[in-house]
């Protein structure tokens, strides 16, 4: 999975005295509301700041959101998704938040960091890799061959970049 950025705007609960005029970043609406949350330099309706995945209002729990990959999520679904390190699981490196990086079986790497063990060759969206011990080979050089329709080990799988 290719991800772009990640942010973490925080959200401000301000008094919108009931006719504020501004739009709702989720539907668009006017904003009428007593309360209204300021994120990601929008405004938006309480009901509607709410986490792409589990569907938490935002600002019910939290005062911080994470957005990355056209997505706004709690924390706990940023960790989920994304990790805790914001490390490189092949370099060791940190990535930066605004860099755009690749995932395998929960790590994270740079673009540059996803290769193939054996040729070196970078690995791209649409690739078939194999996932082995935690070492990413492509499809032509999976130790013990090419690709099987069936494993015996549960520690080897096939996969597509995405």
């Amino acid at each position: 999975m290719v991800n772009s950025r990640v942010e973490a705007p925080t959200v401000t609960v301000m008094g919108g005295g009931g006719a504020t005029g501004r739009s709702c970043g989720g539907c668009g609406g006017r904003i009428l509301d007593r309360f209204l949350l300021f994120s990601m330099e929008r405004y938006w309706h309480t009901r509607c700041l709410k986490c792409s995945c589990c569907h938490a209002q935002l600002g019910e729990f939290s005062s911080t959101c994470y957005s990355k990959g056209g997505m706004i999520l709690c924390k706990n679904d940023y960790i989920r998704l994304f990790g805790h390190s914001g490390a490189c699981s092949a370099c060791g490196q940190s990535i930066p938040a605004s860099e755009m990086v690749m995932r395998a079986q929960g790590n994270v790497y740079h673009l540059k960091c996803f290769t193939c063990a054996t040729c070196r060759n970078r690995l791209v969206p649409g690739d078939r890799f194999h996932y082995i011990n935690g070492t990413i080979f492509c499809e032509h050089d999976r130790p013990g061959g090419g690709l099987h329709a069936t494993h015996s080990s549960s520690i080897m799988s096939d996969q597509k970049v995405c």
